[in-house]
């Protein structure tokens, strides 16, 4: 699909004939053709053929070490290797910007781990998407996944700072929307279809759109309040503008998972090359950051407005 997570812009995640041959394909039928058993003198198979076809049979599957293409499995340990790379250098981040582990004991706020983690990350993640289609490079993505701990890392301990127990909550609420999400999509409940992502699309750009002008009148000093636009009471029971965009917007970050998942299997179908896995487990990591920082600034809006 054409309009999904430009981590995933790869042809190999949307065309099947992108890739030229994989497992299962023409060749694998064309040769199951030749081996029928058409004529009587074929059926009088010696021993040590049979045995060898059993034992071939007996073998477990090949998976993407033997095939070089892309997996499920193989996918999956990627990503939690990426995420288990981003929670080192989370707590990097944190321990950088309080000066120590716990906010009580902060002498003193650092904005560096936030910025350094946040542009470096931005930067990287272009430089990811737009050379992808050539050539996929772990090791550009092993360092997208470190700055992006510190970014998380970083601008946790500053709502964590202000907010005491923030973080304990967005994680769980953000491994709750994940694990939904995953299971309705294993189950077929939910998936992706061309006019909910043409919707999405939309939504995406008007979301981009408020953001650029809450972030305009907030340098301006046009707003004053902590989240721009986002903290002024709405007509609907004065709940913050900036929770009911947010809870929208978490709705779009788990139909976004749901494109994450959806490019990932047709990847799979199309024997993709198994390098792939990784902008699999990048476009996963980019969707979850994003949909982890727009619920911890929901509920920070939440208790702000107490």
């Amino acid at each position: 699909m054409a309009l999904n997570n430009p981590a995933f812009n790869s042809p190999a995640f949307q065309d099947p004939r992108a890739v030229k041959s994989y497992p299962g394909g023409p060749q694998a039928a064309g040769l199951g053709a030749q081996t029928q058993f058409a004529t009587g003198s074929r059926a009088a198979t010696d021993a040590a053929t049979n045995a060898q076809l059993e034992g071939m049979y007996a073998a477990p599957a090949a998976g993407a070490h033997q095939t070089d293409r892309m997996t499920v499995e193989d996918t999956v340990v990627k990503t939690l290797g990426l995420f288990a790379i981003l929670v080192v250098t989370a707590v990097v981040g944190w321990v950088w910007t309080l000066g120590a582990l716990s906010p009580a004991q902060a002498t003193g706020l650092s904005v560096l781990p936030m910025i350094l983690g946040g542009l470096g990350g931005f930067v990287l993640a272009m430089v990811i998407i737009f050379t992808s289609r050539k050539k996929v490079r772990p090791a550009l993505i092993f360092a997208y996944a470190a700055l992006e701990g510190l970014f998380v890392g970083g601008i946790s301990a500053f709502f964590e700072f202000q907010f005491p127990g923030i973080v304990v909550q967005a994680t769980l609420a953000t491994l709750a929307v994940v694990g939904v999400t995953l299971a309705l999509f294993a189950s077929g409940k939910i998936r992706a279809s061309k006019k909910a992502t043409k919707i999405f699309m939309i939504a995406m750009f008007g979301y981009l759109a408020f953001s650029l002008l809450n972030l305009v009148l907030m340098w301006t000093g046009v707003s004053d309040s902590a989240f721009g636009l986002r903290s002024e009471p709405s007509p609907l029971f004065g709940i913050p503008w900036g929770v009911l965009i947010g809870v929208f917007v978490v709705i779009m970050a788990a139909y976004s998972l749901v494109l994450d998942f959806d490019s990932i299997q047709q990847g799979v179908r199309n024997g993709a090359p198994r390098q792939l896995a990784w902008m699999g487990a990048f476009g996963i990591m980019v969707t979850v950051v994003w949909l982890y920082i727009e619920i911890l600034r929901i509920i920070a809006i939440l208790r702000g407005s107490d």
